[in-house]
């Protein structure tokens, strides 16, 4: 399965190279021309009819994790986080080191040996460690570097009502559904950019969209779900099962309203579930993508996730399939000459 194969693929930021080579093998078919830039985004154009407007659809390929940063004289590993997330989730994850994928475990002082100060403080990254077996520096220096990369070790599971739980559904899942897209006839000439360093800083789509030059433009993104227990109602940002989310605002972008509506509209016409994400914090590529040049308009919709930014999210299968609906029938809605810049 497409989305379990690119789940379970390691790909922090600037290291995308394995998920590159999935998603260059699945696209080829379905795409006039493949181009690999500097930094390493894939671009790959569909071409339309004349005088449609060139439609840029972004999805990133990296996730959130680590980087070696030392080894101690007792061969463990001290990492810094490459991407951002909450240290209370890292301690005795399961993850793999290193282009080999090595095994080890993330550990910490045990809590009978700590403070009771320390007891009442979250544990922070650089009290922690990566454990993978060795008896000393020398040992774990033969199979391991600085500056290798260290992701998640979390297999692709199916579970409860039509939800999966996997790694770097932030932002596979929009790598998937943009895979999938590509696989349909348009109007519309498309080009796909599946960005790198999202994660660090929207990198990879602020040159992708200079060189594109888009007429306008969507992004495809896993988002935030916080839709559980002790979170008040008010505060629930998307929802699982309510279908994928439309941005109005975050932190980097203000999205036309009239754009974000007319995507709402159409699904609920065919029948498509459609959410609109409730405003916070954290952004996406179309913080990058919408002030390129003179401006592009943007929208995004996003596959709400549960756990977002862990080893661990969960996603409904039914705002994936939504996802890619809705995108669809918004590329066939588009007429001639809409949106083409003079």
């Amino acid at each position: 399965m497409l989305l379990k194969k690119l789940t379970e693929a390691c790909g922090m930021p600037g290291g995308e190279g394995e998920v590159r080579e999935i998603i260059q093998e699945e696209i080829k078919r379905y795409v006039d021309d493949i181009k690999i830039d500097r930094l390493g985004n894939i671009i790959a154009t569909k071409n339309g009819k004349p005088g449609f407007p060139k439609v840029m659809i972004a999805a990133h390929m990296d996730e959130v994790g680590m980087m070696v940063k030392s080894i101690d004289d007792s061969g463990f590993i001290k990492f810094t986080q490459a991407g951002g997330m909450d240290d209370r989730i890292l301690v005795s994850k399961p993850v793999l080191v290193g282009k080999n994928k090595i095994p080890g475990v993330i550990g910490a002082k045990a809590i009978h040996l700590q403070e009771p100060e320390e007891r009442e403080t979250p544990l922070k990254t650089k009290q922690l460690y990566i454990d993978i077996g060795a008896k000393s520096k020398e040992d774990t220096e033969k199979l391991v570097k600085r500056g290798d990369y260290v992701a998640f070790d979390s297999d692709y599971v199916e579970f409860g009502h039509n939800l999966v739980k996997a790694k770097a559904l932030d932002d596979r899942a929009g790598c998937a559904a943009l895979i999938e897209i590509l696989k349909h006839q348009y109007d519309v000439t498309i080009v796909a950019a599946f960005t790198v360093q999202e994660e660090i800083g929207l990198r990879g789509a602020t040159v992708a969209a200079y060189n594109i030059n888009p007429d306008i433009a969507l992004v495809l993104e896993g988002t935030l779900c916080s839709d559980v227990t002790n979170v008040p109602e008010a505060s629930f940002i998307t929802r699982l099962g309510e279908g994928p989310a439309l941005s109005l605002m975050d932190s980097r972008t203000l999205f036309p309203k009239n754009l974000a509506k007319r995507i709402y509209e159409l699904a609920v016409k065919n029948g498509v579930k459609i959410q609109y994400r409730l405003p916070s914090a954290g952004g996406n590529d179309a913080g990058a993508i919408h002030t390129t040049r003179e401006g592009v308009p943007c929208a995004a919709v996003s596959v709400p996730c549960r756990y977002i930014h862990s080893a661990s999210c969960v996603m409904s299968m039914d705002d994936f399939e939504g996802c890619k609906k809705a995108v669809k029938l918004f590329l066939k809605d588009i007429k001639e000459g809409e949106y083409i810049r003079e």
